[in-house]
């Protein structure tokens, strides 16, 4: 029986009981350890991040405003660096990027993954190696691929035919012509349906990206890569989604990709040096979900490298993999200031209790987008008060604007009172938005007891930057 509703996920029947994972704790003012960041803590009730309340961050910077904690993003790149020692470890830019974390990508020794000019942008800044740079998109302008070339990026990874030829052509004449053969890999499609969202599963069939190997259309790409001249075929690049938690997906991936490796070597005599096996490891959003540590995730990704790779005759290749948001994800919280709280009564003489906050989907619209479950706390106060399954909203004018689903919240929360989200840093920043004219949140870093602003909230001024009127 379908359990949909006309006014959406949150109005279906059975809704009110929230979800069958969630749990009401016995202590509702309790952190859930592996949902936040390595350094937050509750202090008599006050969450701190690296040291500091998040009292005084509000106080200092307002609300709404993500909080990233330096020391825990630095260990989870360093472990990612120290389990996959023999691969590439690309951070995914686009799933939160700003000058400092650039540079701190950098300082771990990791490589960068971007997908846009305005990322790449943000590279250049830092003073990013371009050579540890990786390009992506499914459709990169001609003036992109000229400015990846002239800045020396170190691969570009093409997604369609046009791309090839444009690339081609620019590389073989006109100013942006190169004095070094610029690096390609070909991002395939292996026709893996990864267990994630629709939405951002993006290795089967039906989809925007790469070439499906089945179709021919991967052989045919590598065929065309190594034929221009000014380009050096590095090698293939899968990926299979994102937020996975579930190995069997790379195993069969890696079966298909390598498999067209040794094709390209018996067929095309082209012996390719490296394999982008992708990644997209999930993280701890709430309580349901358990994520893998990278030593484990490297240890079963080298044995289907090895294992595939024998059977096939092949050289192991350098390898890459791209953890996603398994880095910045569980490093960025927000924090929010409660404006209302709401009892609405419903058939049947049930009530739901809407927490409402001063922010919503124009800082995180993740939940609207995919139906991403939350987690959050009360996070300025302790409470005696006992838990009561709530619904967090924001302020913007949709019924879909929702934060966290279901929640059990102490019965007393009330206006004026912080409430914290955790696992906000990937994607929550990177899509946020100015929907109703909203201000995007600044993003504050955090470590050894000190703050300082990374990317500043948005002022009322750079709204209206860019409305020139009717002048």
């Amino acid at each position: 029986m379908s359990t949909t509703h006309e006014a959406g996920w949150a109005h279906a029947p059975g809704a009110l009981r929230g979800p069958s994972w969630l749990r009401e704790p016995a202590d509702p003012n309790a952190l859930v350890p592996h949902l936040w960041s390595r350094t937050a803590r509750k202090v008599d009730g006050v969450l701190q991040v690296g040291g500091i309340p998040v009292t005084e961050l509000a106080a200092q910077h307002g609300t709404p405003a993500y909080v990233l904690d330096e020391d825990d993003f630095r260990a989870r790149a360093r472990a990612f660096r120290e389990a996959f020692s023999d691969f590439d470890v690309f951070y995914a830019g686009k799933a939160f990027l700003s000058t400092a974390v650039a540079r701190w990508v950098a300082e771990e020794g990791l490589h960068l993954d971007v997908c846009s000019a305005g990322e790449l942008l943000v590279a250049e800044r830092a003073g990013f190696d371009m050579a540890r740079v990786g390009y992506h998109g499914n459709n990169k302008s001609e003036a992109e691929l000229a400015r990846a070339v002239r800045l020396g990026v170190g691969r570009i990874i093409v997604d369609s035919f046009d791309e090839v030829e444009r690339l081609t052509r620019l590389t073989a004449e006109g100013p942006d012509r190169p004095d070094r053969l610029v690096r390609v890999m070909v991002r395939v499609t292996a026709g893996v349906e990864a267990h994630t969202h629709e939405y951002i599963a993006t290795a089967h069939e039906d989809q925007k990206f790469g070439f499906s190997i089945t179709s021919g259309d991967a052989l045919e790409a590598v065929r065309r890569v190594q034929e221009a001249p000014a380009l050096e075929l590095r090698g293939l690049h899968s990926h299979i989604g994102s937020q996975i938690f579930d190995s069997s997906g790379f195993e069969v991936a890696a079966r298909r990709v390598l498999a067209l490796h040794a094709r390209v070597r018996d067929e095309l005599g082209v012996v390719m040096p490296e394999t982008d096996l992708g990644g997209g490891f999930g993280i701890a959003y709430t309580t349901q979900d358990d994520p893998a540590e990278p030593a484990r995730l490297a240890a079963e990704m080298r044995a289907i490298v090895e294992h595939e790779c024998r059977a096939l005759g092949l050289d192991v290749p350098r390898l890459s993999i791209e953890p996603g948001r398994a880095i910045v994800g569980p490093s960025m919280c927000t924090i929010y200031t409660v404006g209302t709280v709401k009892e609405v009564a419903l058939d049947g003489g049930a009530r739901r209790t809407y927490v409402s906050v001063d922010g919503g989907m124009s800082d995180n619209i993740r939940t609207a987008l995919y139906d991403a479950d939350y987690s959050c706390t009360l996070a300025g106060r302790d409470s005696g008060a006992a838990g009561r399954l709530s619904r967090v909203v924001g302020k913007h004018c949709e019924a879909g604007d929702v934060v966290v689903k279901d929640e059990f919240l102490p019965a007393d929360v009330a206006p004026g009172d912080l409430l914290a989200v955790p696992a906000t840093g990937a994607y929550c920043r990177s899509l946020a938005s100015n929907y109703n004219h909203a201000l995007r949140p600044p993003v504050v870093a955090v470590r050894d007891g000190a703050s300082r602003v990374v990317v500043r909230r948005e002022t009322e001024e750079d709204l209206l930057a860019t409305d020139v009127g009717d002048e």
